[in-house]
């Protein structure tokens, strides 16, 4: 769909879409629950709806695991306005005895809602499996959808495997494109095929519904398009080639991360994707555009680079960036280093003798410890000096072999301890390269010269991913009318804010994080000064709302200075006339939109705003259980309509994007 709104300076509201809450709705929200939504927006004077990714996720709450790139999530269909539903009244009754359990403000209980949800569908459809009108309708749907068929195919073989991951099913674990059509076609599995075909159908014909009745409100609607796809996927499955199914992407070590994050997630083969002119990547922004006007692109940064860590690594110490240059053997030994210098180098060396003092400091008998030397080590000549074994390839492997807590422990942190990591027929640098035991042992012009090296490689790495982000995301922004955004957080190699702005696409900013970081006190850079190709967030899923940030937050004097002088000093509390004050103003920035999280809106009512403002964020990262990606609105959409304060404050928020 076209953006309509141009460089109109737009207010929205962002959500899940499962965290909608209406009268007479269900437990969770549903797709009809946008039209409702986008009614209360037009009157309190919200020009757009940004959601979560709605996919198929499966038994995984979050909406970043999904098990396909296309296919949407059945559990936000409205059983009730299915044109079958006339013929399973008990489904329907099931349905509604979940949903009056549950009571506003709940964190709604996703594996029970999809269990529920999902038997009810099935029990719809049974009842009309055998009709010849709708059987057509389905096979028209599959045949105009070249990834309708795969995902079919995979959710019921996932089903048969008691929905373990592919990886482990005993059969068609790497199938090709004629097996697929083979186990399609088989006549016994038909009718399983189908029923997962009519969820699609019906899902969207619902999204689209209330996607058009949207656009003839006036409001955009936002999706969220994540820019790696979960190993147990569909498309993962189908689609191998498109895939380095021997690397994983993550982030590099912080402070917060000491040995970064290791996502799991398989990188894209850009090399192949762009041999089939980026079919993939197309066809997902085309089923976009069926729907949103406007997209958010998670993790932009991964189409210029991304931190890439061998699949046997636990952590993401030993990766590296991609697309990324190498140091040749050649080039290494033209610096000075022999072939052994560059094994000391790349391959962590062990002492024996340590491994020992750590098993006796740890009360672990001789023995064992001889166990763990017998398996993981090999012994360099005569000395008391080890290399891993080839059989050790990654942390995975150290872990696999249950040694005592304390000797796999130091055994991984040997593993991670070098200057140098293989980069196919290269070397690449460790990201603690500087501080493992290989580089203080360097002589200074062994570092001298190294350390020349490892510049050029940077600079020539910088130049490489600028043009290979630059020129995915130019076939992204051509491929539609929709108004693309960028999630650029993080660490941002020189050059990407000029390519995204090049190719029209907005950028983040969250104030609490916008500040010249480089600069004596880290001041927060003025609204003002915010560029006008962004989008401005108080908070977003993935944070603390405001009001729990300000809760948190040490330095919320010099924010409030920086950005709302007029709620300095008023303590841990930021009462609903603060949050009013201090949302105005983050609206009055340049940005071209400000979005607003739902729960950041809904502390603007005292009656609407939870006890502990810690339980009304979204996800917490690096954190896994039923918490996470179950929030729901406490009021529903019709008690904020009816509330005239409520209405008035959201305007006058609104308004404020007209301030300059």
């Amino acid at each position: 769909m076209r953006y309509t709104h141009g460089t109109e300076r737009l207010c929205g509201i962002a959500l899940p879409l499962a965290g909608i809450r209406t009268e007479g709705g269900w437990r969770t929200g549903e797709y009809p629950d946008l039209a409702e939504l986008g009614a209360l927006c037009g009157k309190a004077g919200i020009g757009m709806i940004q959601l979560l990714p709605v996919n198929d996720t499966g038994d995984q709450p979050s909406p970043y695991f999904a098990l396909s790139a296309f296919a949407l999530h059945p559990l936000y269909l409205r059983a009730k306005d299915l044109p079958e539903a006339g013929s399973a009244p008990e489904a329907l009754r099931a349905l509604d005895e979940f949903s009056a359990a549950g009571r506003p403000g709940e964190r709604f209980p996703y594996a029970e809602a999809l269990r529920i949800k999902d038997a009810a569908l099935r029990s719809i459809y049974q009842r009309n499996a055998d009709d010849p009108g709708l059987l057509a309708e389905l096979e028209a749907f599959a045949r105009e959808r070249s990834w309708v068929r795969p995902y079919a195919v995979y959710k019921r073989l996932k089903e048969t495997n008691e929905r373990r991951s592919w990886l482990d099913w005993h059969e068609h674990q790497d199938p090709s494109a004629q097996d697929i059509v083979r186990l399609w076609e088989e006549p016994r599995f038909r009718n399983e095929h189908l029923f997962h075909v009519w969820t699609q159908l019906r899902c969207y014909g619902q999204f689209s519904k209330a996607a058009g009745a949207l656009r003839t409100m006036g409001i955009e609607l936002m999706g969220d398009l994540p820019i790696l796809m979960n190993e147990d996927s569909a498309d993962v499955w189908s689609r191998r080639s498109s895939f380095r199914m021997e690397l994983r992407a993550g982030s590099p070590p912080d402070g917060e991360s000491p040995l970064g994050q290791n996502w799991g997630f398989p990188i894209y083969d850009w090399a192949a994707m762009a041999a089939d002119g980026y079919r993939f990547w197309k066809s997902r922004i085309e089923e976009a555009d069926r729907f949103y006007s406007a997209y958010r692109i998670d993790h932009v940064l991964g189409f210029f680079r991304i931190w890439a860590l061998p699949e046997r690594e636990e952590s993401a110490a030993l990766g590296r960036f991609e697309p990324g240059a190498s140091l040749p053997r050649e080039k290494l030994q033209g610096l000075g280093f022999s072939d052994e210098r560059i094994r000391w180098l790349s391959e962590p060396h062990v002492s024996g003798g340590e491994l020992y003092a750590v098993a006796a400091r740890c009360g672990i008998p001789d023995e064992e410890a001889r166990r763990a030397v017998d398996l993981t080590l090999d012994r360099i000549g005569n000395e008391d000096l080890f290399l891993f074994k080839d059989s050790i390839r990654g942390e995975k492997d150290l872990a696999g072999l249950r040694l005592a807590g304390a000797l796999e422990s130091w055994l991984k942190e040997r593993w991670r301890d070098r200057a140098l990591v293989k980069s196919g027929d290269g070397y690449a640098p460790a990201w603690s390269c500087r501080s493992s035991r290989a580089w203080a042992s360097l002589s200074e012009g062994e570092r001298a010269s190294l350390e020349h090296a490892l510049a050029e490689l940077s600079r020539e790495n910088g130049d490489s991913w600028i043009r290979q982000g630059k020129g995915i995301l130019s076939m992204l922004a051509s491929a539609s009318e929709m108004l693309p955004c960028a999630e650029d957080l993080g660490a941002i190699p020189d050059g990407v804010p000029q390519a995204l702005a090049s190719l029209g696409m907005l950028g983040l900013r969250l104030p609490r994080w916008t500040r010249r970081w480089n600069e004596h006190g880290q001041p927060y850079i003025s609204l003002r000064d915010y560029p006008e190709l962004s989008v401005c967030t108080p908070s977003v899923h993935d944070t603390t709302t405001l009001r729990d940030w300000w809760r948190l937050e040490r330095g919320r004097e010099a924010f409030a200075m920086a950005y709302c002088p007029v709620v300095a000093g008023i303590g841990e509390d930021l009462d609903c006339d603060a949050q009013y004050e201090l949302l105005r103003s983050l609206a009055g920035s340049s940005s071209r939109i400000c979005m607003l999280q739902a729960q950041d809106l809904l502390d603007l009512e005292e009656g609407w705003r939870s006890e502990d403002p810690a339980w009304d964020r979204v996800n917490i990262p690096g954190t896994t259980g039923e918490f996470n990606w179950t929030w729901r609105m406490k009021p529903s959409v019709g008690e904020l309509e009816g509330n005239a304060r409520w209405l008035e404050r959201v305007r006058g928020i609104a308004q404020a994007r007209s301030r300059r």
